[in-house]
This record gives C-alpha cells, sequence and structure tokens, in this order.
C-alpha cells in the first residue's frame, strides 16, 4: 500500500525520513489534494536507477538484435581469450 502524505507533513522531516526507510518505498506528497512530489531514501533511489540502467541495456541489446547485429557466443570467448592470453 503506498504511503501517501499532504504537503503540511512534510514539517516533520525525520517522520516523512523515517517513513521512506523503513517501507523502502516511495512517499508521495500531495498538494490540494493532487499529486505533487515523491519522496525517496537514497537506497530506493539507487536500487530504481540500476534497474533502469539494467532495463536500458536490455532494450538496447534486443534493438541490436532485432537489427541482426549478433555475435557468436563461443568465437567472442575464443577472441577475447586469444587478446589477452587467457586460452
Amino acid at each position: 500500500m503506498p504511503t501517501i502524505l499532504p504537503i503540511r507533513d512534510l514539517r516533520d522531516t525525520t517522520r516523512v525520513s523515517e517513513l521512506a526507510h523503513e517501507s523502502g518505498e516511495p512517499v508521495f506528497i500531495t498538494k490540494n489534494g493532487y499529486g505533487d512530489m515523491v519522496v525517496l531514501s537514497m537506497e530506493a533511489y539507487d536500487s530504481m536507477v540500476a534497474r533502469i540502467a539494467v532495463h536500458d541495456q536490455i532494450a538496447a541489446g534486443a534493438a541490436q538484435a532485432g537489427r541482426g547485429e549478433l555475435s557468436d557466443g563461443p568465437a567472442v570467448m575464443a577472441a577475447l581469450g586469444a587478446k589477452y592470453g587467457l586460452l
């Protein structure tokens, strides 16, 4: 269940911070009954940014595959091994 607070509750910064950290989820702030902003703990923000980066990389890979820009896995590993003297 999302945490939703009116903007006047931002006066109690300690409580808002505790809510954000304890839940690990966004705290939604409303102004005049409408969504206005979101508060996140740093841990939740970092996790969200990391997930977005992974999704972007997956999407880029899917786009490359869609364009036919594929490489054979064993051939790539052999080339890297030869380049760096691992094999």
